[in-house]
């Protein structure tokens, strides 16, 4: 379940694996295909073939979190990580999202996914782009600051 989401935030005392492999249960849910995209297949063939625990901290090390919190903290740290995302320009953090997944799951080819990024990303420069550098021109985010975010 955690694979279909784009980030995931555990705790320090979680534990994920593919636990399905010990009751000879096959992945039907996406597994196969999402986890070797995420983590490479050889980490995942790790994880699918053994059916073994993985750490909090290792799943930080190897991809398959992107986030580690204190225990009790995952739900809030994850609301807030949301939050931030929707302060950001919507169509922009979209089209991004779009051609990832493009590139990763549907492109034959790098050139084919790099066509498709321009084209998508071409729908967002009038609508956000060229207002987002203008603020940026005029000192907005200099820096790397985050903190019009993050209000």
């Amino acid at each position: 379940m955690a694979l279909l989401c784009d980030m995931r935030v555990v705790e320090e005392s979680a534990i994920m694996g593919v636990f399905c492999r010990r009751f000879g249960v096959p992945l039907v849910d996406g597994g196969t295909v999402k986890l070797p995209a995420l983590i490479g297949l050889s980490r995942a063939m790790d994880l699918v073939a053994t059916g073994r625990p993985v750490t909090s901290k290792e799943a930080l090390d190897i991809g398959l979190a992107n986030r580690v919190v204190p225990d009790g903290k995952a739900l809030e740290a994850a609301i807030d990580l949301a939050t931030q995302l929707t302060k950001f320009p919507q169509k922009c953090m979209l089209a991004d999202r779009k051609s990832a997944y493009h590139a990763v799951f549907d492109s034959a080819s790098f050139k084919e996914a790099m066509r498709f990024e321009h084209h998508n990303a071409a729908k967002v420069i009038g609508a956000e782009s060229i207002p987002g550098a203008v603020r940026f021109v005029n000192g907005i985010g200099r820096g790397g600051s985050f903190k019009e975010f993050q209000e």
